[in-house]
């Protein structure tokens, strides 16, 4: 079941009931009342207190899985919660003493027990000041990375009371400023026991909307930033990437572009800007534990970012007010960079599982393009999408329906990139997969 938003003539945007409802649920009081709760604890730092209820990194876990287990009852058991834990040793880098690091984690099972896809998004729990070990001073953290962690939670309040085909896991990790460990921990756990992650969405500072410096005010764009060239065995696709020109259609590449067109389909005044950069410079962030271990993960983040507001000791220096503090938050800005997460969750849970075997035909010289591929392994499908764009394009810029498993296109191959993706009974899609060659 579908809506329609027309907004010109010519422009018609598709928006499936239920995701509509559930973007549409995000509630600013809510995501205020995370953070709150969240700068309550005074600091988040990963080596604080860790036996105390009401100060330090082990409370806040706690809350987060208390909150967690609240939504379970409204998710006819779907929804479990608990405290994922392990030990970390000593490094003379960023952790000084034997620690006990957990990550607060939600899994809402999917409805298909054949399905094995699997989606997480994350954004990480702990803080810090300027010095990052200093795990006394009071460290808000509200924006970096409370925001994260208040779009994580307030996802799983509102998708637990709906159902996917596939599983989708709320994570608010520790451990980032300490060099990404419990995102580490996490990704490899994930790769040794072969989970099925078809997509990682870390959330890392989505409230501000104002930049420290150039002085930008603005809530209305967002970016996405994704690796090109995979960070995972890149050695063994070189070769096929450079031939072909598909330096910038990487998985994680991919799923960017999906972000971008599901995002600005449900939430209203926001353009999602795409980043071709894993990450900022001189920076690190949640998903790239997951690109290394060779899963498909972007960042999602606010489009100007404010220093004085981000790793700073609480001070007030020649009028200017230093340090993460909720009063500097834009929280109509965090509903709907957390919409644009939800939407995105919805849509890839709810759709079929991508098509296999997707082929471009070389064997003859041609003007146009055929295609063919296999159904998806999960779920059922009223049809396909066969994606075209110039290769200097960005984005998507045209798409094909077609209920068959082949295609021919009046478009040569030489001059186009092109992708297939899985459309559900309830116009839900795929992510899309680039083809491979074949003769």
């Amino acid at each position: 079941m579908s809506i329609s938003l027309s907004v010109q003539a010519q422009t018609l945007v598709n928006r499936n009931t239920d995701i509509d409802k559930m973007v549409k649920s995000v509630n600013q009081d809510s995501l205020k009342s995370y953070i709150t709760k969240m700068v309550a604890f005074g600091t988040r730092n990963t080596l604080s207190d860790i036996k105390s209820k009401t100060k330090g990194i082990g409370a806040a876990r706690n809350w987060v899985v208390s909150k967690f287990n609240q939504f379970a009852k409204q998710g006819d058991g779907r929804l479990t919660a608990f405290l994922d834990t392990t030990t970390f040793k000593p490094d003379g880098k960023r952790v000084d003493q034997p620690t006990l690091l957990g990550n607060a984690v939600a899994i809402l099972k999917g409805t298909d027990a054949n399905d094995k896809r699997v989606y997480v998004v994350s954004g990480h729990l702990d803080s810090r000041v300027t010095d990052v070990m200093n795990r006394t001073s009071d460290a808000p953290g509200a924006n970096d990375d409370g925001s994260g962690v208040a779009g994580v939670i307030e996802a799983a309040r509102i998708m637990s009371r709906y159902k996917f085909s596939a599983t989708i896991i709320f994570v608010a990790v520790s451990g980032e400023e300490q060099s990404l460990l419990g995102s580490g921990y996490m990704a490899a756990k994930a790769k040794k026991e072969n989970w099925s992650i078809d997509a990682m969405l870390n959330n890392d500072m989505i409230g501000s909307n104002n930049s420290s410096e150039t002085q930008i005010i603005d809530n209305t764009r967002l970016r996405v930033f994704s690796e090109g060239l995979p960070g995972y065995e890149l050695d063994k696709n070189a070769k096929n990437i450079r031939q072909f020109g598909l330096e910038n259609d990487g998985k994680s590449r991919q799923l960017a572009r999906y972000v971008k067109e599901i995002g600005e389909r449900y939430v209203d005044q926001l353009e999602v800007k795409l980043i071709y950069r894993n990450d900022r410079f001189l920076r690190g962030g949640d998903h790239t534990p997951f690109v290394e271990n060779g899963f498909t993960a972007v960042r999602i983040t606010e489009m100007n970012e404010n220093f004085d507001h981000q790793h700073q000791d609480l001070r007030t220096e020649k009028g200017v007010r230093y340090g993460d503090l909720q009063e500097f938050m834009d929280f109509e800005y965090l509903r709907k960079n957390t919409g644009v997460n939800i939407a995105v969750l919805a849509n890839l849970a709810k759709a079929p599982s991508a098509p296999t075997e997707v082929k471009v035909d070389v064997k003859n010289l041609s003007n146009s393009t055929y295609l063919y591929w296999k159904a998806p392994i999960n779920g059922t499908v009223k049809g396909y999408y066969v994606l075209m764009r110039e290769t200097s394009s960005a984005v998507w810029e045209k798409k094909f329906f077609t209920t068959a498993t082949e295609l021919r296109l009046p478009y040569s191959k030489d001059n186009y990139l092109f992708a297939v993706q899985s459309v559900g009974k309830d116009d839900n899609e795929s992510l899309p997969i680039v083809p491979g060659i074949g003769r």
